[in-house]
């Protein structure tokens, strides 16, 4: 087999008295942000290299073609096409969308809560696609102004999440002329329908200035009404819960400020919350002339606060914290509080009496391990009805609607499975690995009853472990291709990631990063040694951050591991760390460190990132996914990291690279059809390296 090579240029950089060899940072071309928006600005041997690995890729997989499609029918089978959401009462209409087995994107639909017109489709994916002709269609926003007449939405038609912002008018179905470039997606209208607010992204990419659009008049003219002069910290704004305020929200990955201002202001004049405070976050809501903060100033997994929104302060406690729990938001009816709180990885909802000030956990499944979930049913506040719902791993998705009073609850839609699901088939567990110093890390887990823990099975364990990311063990219709063919699915709630609150996440980033990785080994040698695999019977599965955990293990312990399914992964975490041009540096620095400033997180960054600790051993079979327009992970990570890893490597076994040419972002290509066909190819990598092949 014919494997690409990539030239290399002999480069080294001094940084704080150490010399950085790269023989491949002239892939890290100086205009690379350009190639996000004009992928003919791609260097051509950097062009050459990647088509060349596609066709290396293509030909790896021609052997499974069969196997793709059969994994492309099975899991397009688990899904319900034609399927409709529930109904969402607004003031004048119900909202709600609908699913097509012939379409990709889904629609849109309205109705008058008086039922004196027909239902109308306001918003058409798969129409508005054809409309702008772009093989890649990411929606942003859609959202109807408030007077219901107007809709704003915005589009990504590359993948490089440069969101075009759009106005159609409802009654006559036809766009506005105001068009607005270059924003972060989102639209937040005015109360009179007359303007809406945006994020506009500056020149690295980065949401720092907030405008007012009022409709019909010039993009050039639209009103700057806050500018974060922090390169650190992106913004953006919103409405409170009771619509009297909008609240603009300023943060890095760890510090927030807020401002606010009158809903119904003709003067906009925001009024500064709360100042920053390093390694403080907060946020605030309104209702029934409170302010309600949720923040974690004193109390590392949060607490809510409460103040006259007239006398900010004069706070009070009013959720305290709780050790190693994580306090929610909350959601506000004209009697009662509603919040969810997380502990141990596991979510549980409450329901507060306003008048009585009395709280009970709303319990919904008598299954130990799950999601529950909680939303409103209608704009209008003074009523009992909620919507609960439930899901594990095992069990699909169940909505109900729930009395608060009397604690009935009826169900209203279930996920619908259509080549059929039983969940009796499945064990769900909970089982805990110790980590190197002793810190106890969950597994979530869904086997087939009947298979033996004998030390013989292969899992597939999915890990993340970043930017206090909680990973839930959720239903997935398309994992049981794999479960069901004997193959294991687990998620290691590792540090770095949310799943136990803030100190999880402080003991996974920064001078702690390692403990990331460590927790990941931890789990996969706990899973050996209870025998629900063996060592070399390990698949990593992850993506982004996650790719970054994968690309850390496979230099650490690549023992454990059959094959390993790095998505767009972070492997190259040193460049990207010392490029502070990059849409997403300057912040990331409060999670990896500063390398440019400080050389201990220099010389840290540099022990674990993968790219330059790869080194002369034994790797195992990998498919390394990236795009051309990922403005998150830049394609360049994983070119590099492929080439390297070649050059040192001391096995036969094939590592893969496969890059979108074509317009497809972070999260892949769009559309559902597009989405199923890239899942098919990876668990076909994973049973074809796994040698099962029916």
């Amino acid at each position: 087999m014919n494997i690409p090579k990539l030239k290399k240029i002999k480069s080294g950089k001094k940084y704080h008295d150490i010399t950085l060899k790269d023989e491949y940072s002239w892939v890290d071309q100086s205009d690379i942000l350009d190639v996000l928006k004009e992928p003919k600005k791609l260097l051509p041997e950097v062009r050459k290299y990647i088509q060349e690995n596609n066709s290396l890729t293509k030909d790896y997989f021609k052997d499974v073609k069969g196997l793709q499609k059969k994994l492309f029918d099975e899991i397009k089978s688990k899904i319900k096409l034609d399927d409709t959401s529930l109904k969402f009462k607004d003031k004048k209409y119900y909202y709600w969308t609908k699913t097509e087995a012939k379409g990709n994107y889904g629609k849109r639909i309205r109705q008058l809560i008086d039922g004196s017109k027909p239902e109308e489709v306001f918003f058409d994916g798969d129409i508005e696609k054809k409309k702008y002709g772009s093989e890649y269609f990411g929606i942003g926003s859609v959202n109807v102004s408030h007077c219901d007449r107007y809709m704003a939405y915005s589009l990504d038609l590359k993948g490089s999440e440069y969101y075009t912002i759009y106005l159609k008018n409802l009654d006559t179905n036809k766009n506005a002329v105001d068009t607005i470039e270059n924003t972060s997606g989102s639209v937040t209208w005015s109360l009179d329908s007359k303007s809406f607010f945006y994020s506009k992204l500056d020149k690295f990419h980065r949401p720092r200035q907030i405008f007012k659009h009022i409709i019909g008049t010039k993009t050039e003219n639209d009103k700057l009404i806050f500018e974060e002069k922090d390169e650190t910290f992106t913004c953006g704004i919103g409405l409170t819960s009771d619509e009297k305020y909008f609240v603009i929200g300023t943060s890095d990955h760890i510090t927030t400020e807020e401002y606010f201002f009158r809903s119904n202001a003709k003067e906009i004049n925001p009024t500064i919350f709360q100042k920053r405070k390093k390694d403080v976050r907060y946020s605030i809501d309104s209702w029934q002339g409170n302010f309600y903060i949720h923040t974690n100033e004193g109390a590392r997994d949060y607490k809510i606060l409460k103040c006259r929104t007239d006398q900010i302060n004069n706070i009070e406690v009013f959720i305290p914290e709780k050790k190693e729990t994580v306090i929610g938001d909350l959601n506000f009816l004209d009697e009662y509080i509603l919040r969810g709180e997380k502990s141990d990885a596991i979510s549980k909802l409450f329901v507060r009496n306003i008048k009585t000030n009395e709280e009970e956990e709303i319990k919904i499944s008598e299954e130990a391990i799950g999601v529950p979930s909680i939303s409103l049913m209608q704009k209008d506040t003074n009523t009992k009805e909620i919507r609960v719902g439930w899901e594990s791993m095992a069990t699909p998705g169940r909505v109900y609607e729930y009395n608060i009073d009397s604690k009935e609850k009826k169900l209203v839609k279930e996920i619908e499975i259509p080549s059929g699901h039983d969940p009796n088939k499945y064990v769900v567990e909970r089982i805990k690995a110790k980590s190197h110093d002793g810190r106890i890390i969950p597994i979530s887990l869904v086997r087939l009853k009947n298979s033996k823990q004998d030390g013989k099975s292969k899992v597939l364990l999915y890990a993340y472990g970043a930017y206090k990311h909680s990973v839930d063990p959720s239903f997935s219709a398309s994992r049981f291709c794999l479960v069901d063919r004997g193959i294991i699915f687990a998620i290691a709630h590792i540090r770095g990631g949310g799943d136990l609150g803030d100190i999880w996440h402080e003991e996974g980033k920064k001078k702690l990063k390692k403990n990331t990785f460590l927790d990941y080994i931890a789990c996969a040698n706990h899973l050996i040694d209870q025998r629900y695999s063996y060592k070399g019977g390990i698949c990593f599965y992850g993506g982004s951050a996650g790719g970054l955990t994968g690309g850390a293990v496979a230099n650490m312990a690549p023992e454990l591991f059959f094959a390993m399914l790095l998505l767009v992964p972070f492997v190259d975490t040193m460049t990207t760390m010392l490029n502070k041009k990059l849409p997403l540096t300057p912040a990331e620095w409060e999670l990896w460190g500063n390398p440019i400033d400080s050389k201990e997180y220099f010389e840290y960054i540099l022990s674990y990132s993968p790219y330059n600790n790869l080194d002369n051993k034994t790797y195992p079979s990998m498919l390394i996914t990236t795009s051309l327009f990922d403005n998150r992970v830049l394609y360049s990570e994983p070119v590099k990291y492929i080439a390297k890893l070649r050059d040192v490597k001391l096995d036969s076994n094939l590592q893969l690279l496969k890059c979108k040419m074509e317009a497809a972002g972070h999260g892949g290509m769009s559309g559902r059809d597009n989405s199923i066909t890239e899942l098919a190819e990876e668990y076909s990598f994973v049973l074809k390296t796994a040698k099962i092949l029916d």
